[in-house]
């Protein structure tokens, strides 16, 4: 009995034991903290879906000059040339009217070294030419102002020659008139005394008078119309002779302005010919100047295409690249169609470029680092290539300056800061796939200084 009694007892002591490890090991009758902290984490997100939260649009771009003539320029040959020398090589900076490289002629008609001095030598003659067509026009001219002087005075004579033939035309018209008058007083008498001596009233002698008083009569009548008629010949010829003088003259005179066009021709040919070579030989002065390749600009050298001594180049092939030195950066973004009406020009955005370490909050960006601020310069209206629209920034002076070994050519994210709203409403506004709000900056209406 008593045996069994220790063997009861003992059994108890193992049972009591076993059950205190268990409630130790599994805590079975210890109060769970995991509602707690769930209830917790339930107030934690909701209280966070209604913190801020700052709406925002992301795009990548590239780091570029905001001016056309900043950008990185290639220098390109005008004339088709065989490389002799180079007088910069990569990386090099080169200021504006440097010479970078020198070329040697190609074309056959270009080899005569003494191009320029032949060509001034052949309008030198064309010159005298001109200037012997002038001498010749100018004489041409003083022939026919003789030519005119002689003709009028000539006229002259004759006009005075033809009055003095008129007035003598009008006195032997008169002497006719009288003589007429006479011949037919005479021829009365005659026949009067014709019929006296029938009637025996006069004697034979006085009748033989009167006859010859009449043949005296007739014979002035035929003399004085003779005359008469030979004076009207006589201004006839003058008259003749007036109009053969002026065609004469005429004649002279047109020969003499013949010959004077003649020389304004050549000299018209002349100066033509004289400016076609003048022309000639300013392209061929400019030509000189071009086989030397002048940097049009302050920058570094790059990209050289052509490496050695004597290799062709052809007529616009590119020989190298400049990029310019003080250029005023600019990032180009390009941003999708849908949010393009989200951005105004003068609307501020945030960048991280490439190399730069940031460390960055998309709804809280003054918690962000690294990043840099930029303001919307110029957005086209007009798609590009890759169906996206561009737009440019600039360093925003207000803010902390962009990197001084920032470079042209650098990528770029581009953060564009828009409405303030609640982490709850951008997670059903994503989840949904609705666009940000429409947001219209302050200074959107404002103008943005371009620094020249």
């Amino acid at each position: 009995m008593r045996q069994s009694y220790l063997h009861k007892q003992i059994e108890s002591e193992i049972n009591s034991t076993q059950f205190n490890s268990f409630k130790n090991v599994y805590q079975i009758h210890k109060k769970s903290q995991i509602k707690k902290w769930l209830w917790g984490i339930l107030l934690g997100l909701i209280i966070t879906l209604f913190l801020p939260w700052t709406q925002n649009i992301r795009a990548k771009g590239i780091v570029t000059a905001l001016r056309q003539e900043q950008r990185p320029q290639e220098m390109n040959t005008i004339i088709a040339g065989r490389i002799e020398k180079w007088y910069v090589n990569e990386g090099d900076i080169v200021k504006k009217g440097d010479t970078l490289l020198k070329l040697g002629e190609v074309k056959p008609e270009y080899f005569d070294p003494k191009l320029l001095e032949r060509t001034q030598q052949q309008i030198m003659a064309k010159q005298m030419a001109i200037n012997s067509y002038e001498d010749k026009a100018q004489t041409s001219n003083s022939q026919i102002l003789a030519l005119e002087s002689a003709r009028d005075l000539k006229l002259n004579q004759l006009e005075i020659k033809t009055r003095q033939q008129l007035l003598k035309q009008l006195s032997d018209s008169n002497d006719v008139v009288a003589v007429n008058n006479e011949w037919q007083i005479a021829k009365r008498q005659i026949e009067a005394a014709k019929m006296m001596l029938d009637s025996g009233v006069i004697a034979l002698v006085d009748f033989e008078r009167r006859k010859a008083a009449y043949q005296n009569a007739i014979a002035k009548k035929a003399s004085a119309e003779n005359k008469y008629l030979q004076t009207k010949q006589e201004l006839g010829a003058i008259r003749v002779e007036i109009n053969f003088t002026i065609q004469e003259y005429a004649d002279k005179i047109a020969k003499a302005q013949g010959d004077r066009f003649a020389s304004m021709s050549n000299i018209s040919n002349g100066v033509a010919d004289v400016s076609k070579l003048e022309n000639i030989f300013s392209n061929y002065d400019i030509r000189n100047k071009m086989y030397y390749v002048i940097a049009p600009q302050d920058g570094q050298v790059t990209k050289a295409k052509k490496a050695g001594i004597g290799e062709m180049v052809k007529e616009g092939e590119m020989l190298v690249e400049i990029v310019p030195g003080n250029a005023q950066l600019a990032v180009a973004l390009y941003i999708e169609p849908m949010d393009l009406p989200l951005l105004n020009i003068g609307q501020k955005i945030r960048f991280i470029f490439d190399g730069y370490p940031a460390i960055v909050f998309s709804g809280w960006p003054e918690a962000s680092y690294g990043t840099f601020s930029g303001i919307i310069t110029a957005i086209e209206k007009s798609a590009s290539e890759n169906g996206k629209f561009r737009l440019l920034a600039i360093e925003d002076k207000s803010d902390k300056p962009w990197p001084t070994q920032l470079r042209v050519g650098a990528g770029a994210n581009g953060i564009a800061l828009l409405k303030n709203v609640s982490i709850g409403y951008e997670l059903w506004r994503n989840i949904n796939g609705f666009p940000p709000e429409y947001y219209q900056s302050k200074p959107a209406n404002s103008k943005v200084k371009i620094q020249k």
